[in-house]
Order: structure tokens, then sequence, then C-alpha cells
């Protein structure tokens, strides 16, 4: 459902330098295929970012006669609470968009907030629109068993979303003080929260969440696993429909290159995702054209996996992943907490 269509957009982006990159790519990604957009304004946390890169991100802008991004520094959640914060997934400076309300300038009403490793693939103008039925944020229904649920003091049954692509909805988001709440939940958990930032805005925002289509955040699960496969290695309690997930692979606005022991991710060497070609397309028309891509930086444990999981046939390959998804990793997680 679409109200209010508007064809001026606020994106915000957090990034460290070594993302940098990344980010750059995905802003022309952005650019190329949201030309249907009079204006984008986008905002980027910088945790950290070079002048070099920072130069180069800002080519992109002029290359594409869009309006220059606005540099915000972004702030360390550690220093901002007095605690250690640990990062679980992903890097520390993705808790920078906990402080949106308090880094953004005053009068912005609306925000599409996108990860870094994201692909945008069709105009984001549907996405800009939509109708939040009166939620303070819009993201995609994540698949996960209840016991995620259980360590971030959600019902079993509750919403747990992937905060990679959020529409948010900024003028609620500080009527109900939501950065205040998303800060006193991780102090609460002396900085240890099941997967970081995003364990903390579920824990907050899982009751005021509307869960768009897949399609606006098309997650590599979506094309490591069948529909059924997908099923028995998350066990989630609620989901999409396969439809509705075979709609997301087929047609995407927006891949999100999440990590998975599956694949790797464009930028790495030996990628196959279905679109990491179109990623090698933007690299090669950015200021990082001639940077080599990455070697397999990932864990460890990411490697033992994926040669386990191809060396087992593919049935008991999910089954066995899912009982360490759906209840070691959690289990893990609750001990930890508690020790």
């Amino acid at each position: 459902m679409v109200y209010s269509v508007t064809d001026t957009a606020y994106i915000v982006y957090a990034s460290d330098d070594k993302f940098a990159e990344i980010l750059g790519v995905s802003i022309i990604s952005l650019f190329e295929n949201s030309k249907d957009m009079k204006k984008i304004v986008i905002y980027i946390l910088d945790s950290g970012i070079s002048v070099v890169n920072r130069r180069k991100i800002e080519y992109i802008f002029h290359k594409y006669k869009r309006g220059m991004p606005e540099w915000i520094k972004a702030k360390n959640i550690s220093e901002e609470i007095a605690v250690e914060v640990s990062t679980d997934r992903g890097s520390i400076s993705q808790y920078s968009r906990l402080f949106i309300s308090s880094l953004l300038p005053e009068g912005i009403k609306k925000i599409l907030y996108l990860d870094c490793d994201i692909l945008v693939v069709k105009s984001i103008k549907e996405l800009w629109n939509l109708d939040l039925h009166g939620n303070t944020v819009a993201a995609l229904m994540d698949a996960f068993s209840r016991y995620y649920r259980v360590n971030i003091g959600l019902k079993p049954d509750g919403i747990m979303f992937n905060s990679g692509v959020m529409l948010v909805d900024l003028g609620k988001w500080k009527e109900q003080k939501i950065e205040e709440k998303l800060l006193n939940f991780i102090s609460e958990k002396n900085g240890n929260i099941q997967q970081g930032d995003q364990g903390a805005l579920n824990a907050v925002l899982s009751d005021n969440i509307y869960c768009f289509e897949p399609c606006f955040n098309s997650v590599s699960i979506y094309f490591d696993f069948s529909y059924d496969e997908l099923m028995v290695y998350r066990k989630p309690l609620v989901f999409y429909k396969k439809s509705q997930i075979k709609k997301a692979i087929t047609e995407p606005y927006i891949v999100h290159f999440t990590t998975s022991f599956l694949s790797k991710r464009p930028w790495m060497e030996g990628c196959y995702h279905p679109y990491a070609k179109k990623w090698i397309k933007y690299k090669n028309i950015s200021p990082w054209k001639s940077s080599p891509l990455w070697k397999d930086t990932r864990h460890k444990i990411y490697k033992v996996a994926f040669w386990v999981a191809t060396h087992m046939p593919r049935k008991i390959m999910c089954y066995f992943f899912g009982i360490l998804q759906a209840y070691v990793r959690p289990g893990l997680n609750y001990i930890k907490n508690r020790l």
C-alpha cells in the first residue's frame, strides 16, 4: 500500500573506512536504479572513513549530479553508555544507527536506513512511499527460532526483523523515545546482546514493526536454501509464504549480501551469488574499479562449516546445521550472558 507519494527520499548509511568501498558501490546502485527519484538526500554516519575514501564517495555524487552527502560523525556506543559493548555480529559502526534521532537534522519526518552491503536493483520509490500502517518501522521479518526470542525478552511468536533495510517514521521514533529505550536495554545487558545492535532493535521495536514484502530486502539465505530447506534450517515460528520468498528471489528491489556460511559476498574472491556480477558491474564504474577483490576474510568457523556442508547429503546438512542454528547458537548466547 502506498500513501502520500513523494519523489524526495532521505537515506541513512553507516560505515567505517573498511567498508567505504562497499558503501560506494551501494550508493552507485541506488543512483543507477532510482532515477525516478527527483531528490535523494544521503546522510553518512561516519566511523572514521579516510579523507581519500570520502573524496571518492563524493565523486560519485558529482558524477550522478546529486547533492553532496551529509557527513555526520558517528557516536561511539561504548562511550555513550560507559559500558564496553560487544558486536556479536558485523561492525561496531552499525551501532551508530541507534542514534538517528539525535544525529540527524530536525524536521526530517522519515528516513530509509540501508546497510552498506545492499545492492539496489529497482527504484526505491515504492519502498520509500510504503504505508507503515501506524508503526514506527517497516522491515523484513527474519527467520529465527523461538530461542533467539527468549534471549532478548520477546514472546515465542514475537516478530524478529532484519535491520539492514529499515523505513523509519522518525517522528514516532522520537515521540516513543526509542533511542533512550535502546541505550537502556544495552546497558541492562552490560553490552552483551545477541546479534548486537539488531538484537537491541528487535527487543525494543518488535511490537511496533510492519513487515514489508521480502523483495525489499532479499537476503542471502533465500538464494542459499530452498524454501523447505530454509524452514528446516532456521525453524522460524512465523514467516513469509513460499510465493513471497520466490518473488524476493526472482524480482528483488534490494539484494542484501548478508553473511552466510554457504556463500561468499561479491567483494570477495570466488563469490557465486546470482547478483555478484551485477555488484561487480557497479564496482567497475566506481572509483574503486582497480581495487582487487578481497581474500576470504570470514572467520575460520565459516570456512569449516562450508567444507562440512558441501561434503554432506543436502537433507542431512540442513538438519545438522539447523540444530546448530536454532538451538546451539542461542543456547551458547544464553549461557554467555549469565556468566
